[in-house]
């Protein structure tokens, strides 16, 4: 299990991996270009190179996240093309920077119904995949509900992967909050979970986990990220996960909320002892 958080590229790629390891973190996550912008910064291969060696070298695993404003089911043509090209591009980042997967959000279907936001995503999914060759992962994760967002539950996103063309080039990230805001788990539904994960086959394919505890109570369809076992989950449900060996390989990212980085340093050393039990 490689625990780590989220970290700002700011000053840079290599730099951001450097701060990865000075926090105890084994694994990371940053964004390809501004969460709520679509522009990308010319990409500064030295720069990646220096941090996919960085990381290579001590064994950090990255994950990028793409922005929050694009929509895999839009119904508008400009926005649509400008989510193409945009999915594209983070892609491109992504896999420069060594990350093993890009997190995307599910679509919104915006008042079109969700069979018409599920049709669309899966087109929407074929056109950014059609020509792509690299190795990063392209991440559905689970959405905590607002709106008219898709993507609640295990079985919709396994069903979504699997009426693509390109599913060998999907995979998926679970949020923790997004799911208890959704409904989706509590503690005691914890083992149900785990086994719809394995039947449906969306363990095979999961990459990553986001780890967050949250503001707002079991299916309240919002998305409130809190620090852990200060939240509505708690550390003794959310340490279920890291005890199950089912997730023993996968990287664990901190979105909490921070006012400064070097806050995830105590908070990854807390996920460590809640591993272990203490």
């Amino acid at each position: 299990m490689k625990i780590g958080c989220h970290i700002s590229v700011a000053k840079g790629f290599a730099k951001a991996a450097s701060k990865a390891k000075e926090l105890g973190a084994e694994s990371f996550q940053v964004f390809t270009k501004n969460p709520r912008g679509l522009k990308p910064k010319k990409l500064d291969m030295g720069d990646a190179d220096r941090g996919k060696a960085f990381c290579e070298e001590h064994g950090i695993v990255l994950i990028a996240h793409t922005p929050y404003i694009t929509n895999l089911s839009t119904p508008k043509e400009d926005l649509h093309e400008v989510t193409i090209r945009s999915i594209k591009e983070d892609l491109t980042i992504a896999e420069a920077y060594g990350a093993v997967g890009a997190v995307v959000h599910c679509g919104k279907h915006v008042g079109e119904g969700e069979e018409y936001g599920r049709k669309r995503m899966v087109e929407t999914l074929n056109l950014i995949l059609a020509d792509y060759r690299g190795t990063t992962k392209l991440l559905l994760e689970n959405t905590a509900g607002q709106g008219s967002e898709l993507g609640l539950t295990i079985r919709e996103l396994t069903e979504i992967r699997n009426a693509t063309n390109y599913p060998e080039k999907i995979g998926f990230c679970f949020d923790t909050c997004h799911a208890f805001a959704a409904g989706i788990w509590t503690e005691e539904s914890f083992g149900a979970l785990v086994e719809e994960m394995k039947e449906t086959g969306y363990l095979d394919h999961l990459v990553a986990i986001h780890f967050n505890d949250s503001k707002v109570p079991f299916n309240s369809r919002k998305d409130r990220h809190e620090k852990i076992g200060k939240g509505e989950i708690g550390s003794d449900a959310l340490a279920l996960f890291l005890r199950d060996d089912a997730f023993a390989h996968l990287p664990i990212i901190l979105e909490t909320p921070v006012d400064d980085e070097m806050e995830y340093a105590e908070e990854i050393k807390y996920l460590h002892q809640l591993s272990q039990g203490a």
